[in-house]
């Protein structure tokens, strides 16, 4: 399975890189036939290229999937940790999402009986994972519902869950749920995308010595947690210059872009 996921990933690789010149053209020629004045001005044309926009970003977050499994999948390599604050980190990226998550009627919490809590995890990793899980819930849960983001400590090891008021997830689902892209299922339609997510999700947890579980309820909901052990490596993670993967658009939207609707990514919005 090892070696299977090691050439997955090299041709994830691949792919990548040619979708990627392809977007950027496309997203050249989109933005000199309507451009953003023009937009600001006219509250009906903006909201036409949103649809575009929103078809961008959601090929721009595939095509990120992409490259991600290729870093991530079939190494089984430990990730670079850095000490740092990871209840600052979540915080923040929760903070981020709440607009997107209003735009769905879905209100976002964040918990934590700490405010700071110092301990060694691999930045970009715990991002992604955070943003995949985030994307998940706000994508099965109807408006009304609720997307509560937990953070505990306990045992020595660093508890983050995802807890959704949604659709939940068949028990015959749960088995695979993990590693559903090596079994050759047909891709699902939109929006479950190409099954990347929660596969890199796991490794991501394995890079940090730790583990990832799903809990699921059909009609009411899904939990996923994180277990990483709890510690320090005395090597700080640099804060004052961030890694920006997004190619300067926004991040969040980006990251949640198969979850949103198309008016979230009105002009007002992208900022």
């Amino acid at each position: 399975m090892e070696q299977d996921e090691r050439q997955q990933a090299l041709l994830f690789a691949n792919i990548a890189a040619q979708l990627r010149g392809a977007l950027s053209n496309l997203r050249l020629a989109a933005s000199q036939l309507v451009p953003p004045a023009q937009r600001e001005q006219d509250p009906e044309l903006d909201a036409r290229a949103a649809l575009l926009d929103q078809s961008y970003y959601q090929l721009l977050r595939l095509v990120n999937d992409l490259s991600a499994a290729s870093q991530y999948l079939g190494g089984g390599q430990p990730l670079p940790l850095q000490d740092r604050d990871i209840v600052d980190t979540v915080r923040e990226l929760c903070a981020q999402a709440e607009g997107p998550a209003a735009l769905l009627g879905l209100e976002l919490r964040f918990v934590c009986a700490a405010d700071q809590h110092v301990c060694a995890f691999h930045l970009p990793g715990l991002e992604l994972l955070v943003h995949q899980l985030l994307s998940n819930a706000l994508k099965f849960t109807p408006a009304g519902g609720t997307v509560t983001v937990e953070l505990k400590f306990h045992a020595k090891r660093v508890l983050l869950s995802v807890e959704d008021t949604g659709r939940g997830i068949a028990p015959e689902h749960l088995e695979a749920l993990f590693d559903r892209y090596l079994h050759g299922e047909p891709l699902a339609p939109a929006p479950q995308g190409l099954g990347l997510g929660l596969p890199l999700c796991r490794r991501i947890a394995e890079g940090h010595g730790g583990t990832i579980m799903a809990e699921s309820s059909v009609g009411k909901g899904s939990r996923f947690t994180l277990s990483i052990p709890d510690r320090q490596t005395g090597t700080p993670g640099l804060s004052d210059v961030a890694l920006d993967y997004s190619g300067g658009f926004n991040r969040t939207l980006l990251a949640l872009a198969d979850a949103l609707p198309a008016k979230a990514f009105l002009l007002r919005n992208q900022g």
